[in-house]
């Protein structure tokens, strides 16, 4: 076993054993409920599928322990569609479960800033603490809600570390910046404009496309146009390879830097064998970089298939849940989000910390490249 693999070992271990003595045997009365709202079917049904994957796996560890505290957790997936009023559907799910007097912790979700905003409209008035897995619209954090959380960096930070990468890895000085038309891609296009200013960098032209766009001959042209050395994605897996290959097709070979939402396998799948060559960037390091052997075996375990794109985050979500509750000794809203505040712990994502606004205090950012058909960490 490798050095950093003994490392996150003992990492886990620690993070049990304040668990396991805070209650004698197996889990025990009502089971104590996470709802974990995500698309499950659908374009972005495995991104949604690998976060439930990671929630299922931390509720299945804690309750070979002893849950939280002395009870079983239950998680409870709900599907979104990655679509808007499927998400306040769900919220609404989850409103009358709390209004039913069930034992609700929290809801792990929405996976997409766009759900995630709608969704808020409803959870903001609920007493139940929400962690997103992946949403990154820099104003969810902005709002005033009491109750919300990530365990991912925004897109301010996002946009800081992909600037800085295109600039001073990719040797870019005037980019092309293409975005869909959600909150999520418009939000990050603004935001990856501001960071490439104080680098000397401009932007050569910004175009924005429609959510779920498979033609892009007039983009193609426009970037051909420009004096753009390289071009940013903002936007899902459902654009960015059919994108790339309209730009492979056409000649253009500039370097290309796609956004966490186009980390996902159906990049490298549907970009026609075009794929080798794109940057992406992430929410969350390769499972096989931090997890243990025995880790990925537990996962198989209770998914029956591998770890993949975001199933650390859905994981680290449900750990973080735990914790709070168990620190503050109950479930009930109010003490979780303020043990939330005062939570530091080591996970696999890094030190998870919060500010007043529920945003990480150390986010972090991680750069992949497709090479031989699969993503390949690049940065850090």
């Amino acid at each position: 076993m490798s050095i950093k693999r003994i490392i996150h070992l003992l990492l886990f271990i620690a993070l049990l054993l304040p668990l396991a003595g805070c209650g004698a045997g197996k889990p025990k009365g009502k089971p104590v409920i996470v709802y974990v709202a995500a698309p499950l079917s659908g374009f972005q049904a495995n991104g949604g599928q690998t976060v439930v994957g990671g929630a299922r796996l931390a509720a299945a560890e804690l309750n070979r322990a002893h849950g939280i505290l002395g009870r079983p957790v239950q998680i409870v997936p709900l599907d979104d569609e990655s679509d808007d009023d499927a998400a306040v559907a769900a919220a609404q799910q989850v409103t009358a479960a709390v209004q039913a007097g069930k034992p609700v912790l929290g809801v792990i979700g929405h996976y997409n800033s766009g759900q995630t905003l709608a969704a808020m409209a409803v959870y903001k008035d609920l007493s139940l603490v929400v962690i997103t897995p992946t949403a990154s619209e820099l104003s969810l954090t902005h709002r005033g809600y009491r109750n919300f959380f990530r365990i991912n960096a925004n897109d301010g930070v996002q946009a800081k570390v992909d600037a800085a990468f295109l600039v001073q890895k990719l040797g870019a000085k005037n980019v092309a910046i293409l975005h869909n038309d959600t909150p999520y891609g418009i939000g990050l296009a603004t935001e990856i404009t501001k960071a490439l200013r104080p680098l000397g960098a401009r932007v050569a032209l910004q175009i924005q496309v429609k959510e779920g766009q498979g033609k892009y001959d007039r983009e193609v042209t426009q970037v051909q146009a420009s004096a753009a050395d390289a071009i940013f994605y903002a936007g899902y897996e459902i654009e960015a390879p059919y994108l790339r290959a309209a730009l492979v097709d056409a000649g253009v070979k500039l370097p290309f830097l796609a956004s966490d939402g186009a980390f996902l396998a159906a990049t490298i799948d549907n970009a026609d064998g075009k794929a080798d060559g794109i940057y992406l960037s992430a929410f969350a390091p390769s499972p096989k970089a931090v997890a243990t052997t025995a880790w990925i075996s537990r996962y198989q375990a209770v998914e029956y298939r591998n770890p993949d794109t975001y199933s650390v985050n859905g994981y680290v979500a449900m750990q973080v849940l735990a914790a709070a509750a168990e620190k503050a000794k109950s479930i009930r809203s109010d003490q979780v989000i303020a043990a939330l505040h005062q939570l530091k712990m080591q996970t696999m994502l890094g030190e998870v910390q919060y500010d007043a606004n529920g945003d990480l205090r150390n986010p972090m950012i991680y750069i992949f490249q497709v090479r031989s058909d699969r993503f390949v960490q690049v940065q850090p």
